[in-house]
């Protein structure tokens, strides 16, 4: 069986890279061999996180700082990663304003469906070409739990995770047979900065315990081709059990945003 390193190496892009998962990622990655591009719009703390990783693994890392909601994502992403072999893409980055629907500005939800929607269907597209053509290679999305139903208080932001989880099951199936992996793995609630920024308030359901974001990385690359999609932990996985297949429709929505409210409000 191919190495790690063999099957998505030489090179990995990980989009929102900066801090919490996936900076997590950039470093299980690192400790596997591969050379990094970064991307984030933040160029200091992908500099900070660039030289952590060339000190410690003796690796090569490219940083480019890239608004990954921008129309011009698609020249950006050529710029950084035209001279190097990509085996491996990792799509991290998500906008999510909270609040009611109403009380966000029009604008903010377009700015949430350019950064999780535009961005998904620009690095899969520009990369599935490239790493079909080369016959191996893997791609995964970030999504989340929140895309499972509705859910108040991030309910442009939960509609945009279903997006990608979908996306990256149909690529799963298209993309298998030109030999790359495509995977959605679906986070619960995880304790980024942004996480611990957004509330100070503890969940009420133990389902919505947060994780850390090495648990979330840790599964990712084991789900990495498996399965079309990975719930992170194991309290995810029955929480995603008991929403979609157990709980009419109705009350999974009801329980969700009530935890939401709650947390958010």
């Amino acid at each position: 069986m191919a190495s790690f390193r063999e099957r998505y190496g030489p090179w990995a892009v990980v989009a929102g890279a900066s801090q919490g998962i996936g900076a997590s990622f950039s470093r299980r990655l690192a400790g596997h061999g591969l050379n990094l591009v970064l991307l984030a719009r933040r160029a200091g703390p992908l500099e900070e996180l660039a030289s952590e990783l060339r000190a410690q693994h003796g690796i090569e890392v490219k940083v480019q700082s890239l608004d990954l909601g921008g129309l011009d994502l698609l020249e950006g992403l050529k710029n950084a990663t035209e001279d190097v072999d990509v085996g491996l893409v990792i799509y991290n980055a998500a906008y999510s304003p909270i609040g009611r629907f109403l009380d966000i500005r029009l604008e903010d939800h377009f700015d949430v469906i350019n950064v999780n929607v535009r961005g998904p269907l620009v690095v899969s597209h520009y990369f599935g070409k490239r790493l079909a053509a080369r016959g191996k290679g893997g791609i995964i999305l970030m999504s989340s739990m929140s895309g499972y139903q509705g859910t108040a208080m991030v309910a442009n932001y939960a509609a945009t995770k279903a997006y990608d989880t979908i996306l990256a099951e149909g690529l799963w199936y298209e993309l298998h047979e030109k030999g790359v992996d495509v995977l959605a793995c679906v986070a619960g609630a995880t304790l980024t900065p942004s996480y611990e920024q957004s509330t100070d308030r503890t969940p009420t359901s133990w389902l919505a315990l947060p994780m850390q974001p090495d648990e979330v990385t840790e599964q990712a690359l084991r789900n990495l081709g498996q399965q079309p999609t990975g719930v992170s932990g194991r309290r995810n996985r029955f929480g995603a059990a008991l929403l979609a297949r157990i709980l009419p429709r109705r009350a999974a929505i009801r329980m969700v945003s009530k935890e939401t409210e709650h947390m958010y409000r």
